[in-house]
């Protein structure tokens, strides 16, 4: 199993489409307008992203920005055998949103279903044989050849999961039995101001990354995207890149605003010996603001990471970029504390 695609429901897809591209490098793949809903497919890379915005006020768009301002709405993973995965699902406890739909086409099969997941959010399922370099995604009559990105992504490496407090344990034990996630690293996570406690969840193969957080504090930065949701749903989906410099650097020009990083930061890591094992990229990062973490016990394995500003009107869902050098492993754990010092001034600034 791995992901396959993002499905995020917002109030005028086009004008999300236009963010998208403007600041964010993505292209428009389709269109796709009915009684209900208008969707939109853009895609960087292998990065897609369908855009739905209601036109009925009973559109099941319509009903979930009732419940939450636009945010992701699916996050969908591809399967090798879904009617085996729908089975787990079930008798694991998800419901059966979307029945299986097949598609044929010359160089493509498919076959696709929606499960319920945690709260409001759901995942299709998509079995797919398709010959290189050629992508199927539901909806879609044909399949779409995959282009490279123009600003170095490569793939969803992990997304994030915000839960209402008592219940992490709750949610990694339902996505243990409807997709059989097991539990991996787990997060104690304090700073002077809050907390939060977080569970990361992986698929056998390693190729689905699925931390569940919940709050450790009433002010904690958890508690307040659960506040500006209405609820549970995913903080943040971060995207591999395999030059994080380039890309952000990139970004920036096209003005998409980054978490701001306090220069203190800097001069702790180069104490640690950052600068020496960035060597020529030392001063690019520091200029970037890029966050960096390592093993001590492998010099060339490095973890580079960077974080925008929520995207939306509420300070809910953002975007992570990130870079493994040497197959670097975890989430930046000697980072957490500069990063969530961060979010909690933007928090801070907001109350």
């Amino acid at each position: 199993m791995e992901f396959d695609h993002i499905h995020i429901y917002v109030e005028d897809a086009i004008v999300s489409r236009n963010w998208f591209i403007d600041k964010f490098g993505f292209e428009e793949i389709l269109q796709n307008i009915n009684d209900h809903d208008h969707t939109i497919t853009i895609a960087n890379g292998p990065i897609y992203i369908l855009l739905s915005s209601p036109r009925h006020p009973q559109s099941p768009v319509a009903n979930f920005l009732r419940q939450h301002p636009p945010g992701i709405a699916d996050i969908a993973f591809r399967v090798d055998n879904l009617s085996q995965t729908i089975d787990r699902a079930i008798s694991g406890g998800a419901k059966l949103l979307q029945p299986v739909q097949t598609y044929h086409h010359a160089i493509a099969s498919s076959q696709w279903a929606i499960i319920s997941g945690w709260g409001s959010l759901q995942h299709s399922l998509i079995e797919v044989k398709t010959i290189s370099p050629y992508k199927w995604l539901p909806g879609c009559q044909y399949p779409i050849k995959l282009k490279r990105s123009p600003i170095h992504l490569t793939a969803i490496d992990h997304v994030v999961l915000n839960v209402e407090v008592g219940d992490m344990n709750v949610a990694a034990n339902w996505y243990n039995s409807i997709l059989g996630l097991n539990p991996e690293q787990s997060f104690n996570i304090q700073t002077d101001y809050s907390g939060l406690y977080s569970q990361v969840m992986t698929s056998p193969q390693g190729k689905i990354k699925f931390p569940i957080n919940e709050p450790a504090s009433p002010n904690s930065q958890i508690q307040e995207f659960l506040n500006f949701n209405r609820g549970s749903g995913i903080q943040h989906i971060a995207l591999t890149t395999t030059n994080i410099i380039e890309t952000v650097s990139f970004l920036k020009n096209q003005d998409l605003q980054f978490l701001s990083i306090p220069e203190t930061y800097y001069d702790t890591i180069e104490g640690r010996g950052a600068a020496y094992r960035l060597q020529q990229d030392w001063e690019a990062v520091k200029k970037n603001q890029i966050l960096v973490d390592w093993n001590p016990s492998n010099s060339a394995s490095m973890l580079l990471q960077i974080f925008t500003n929520p995207i939306f009107n509420q300070p809910t869902f953002f975007w992570e970029l990130i870079e493994r050098r040497q197959s670097a492993q975890g989430f930046g754990e000697g980072n957490f504390k500069a990063l969530f010092e961060a979010i909690e001034r933007q928090q801070i600034q907001r109350s």
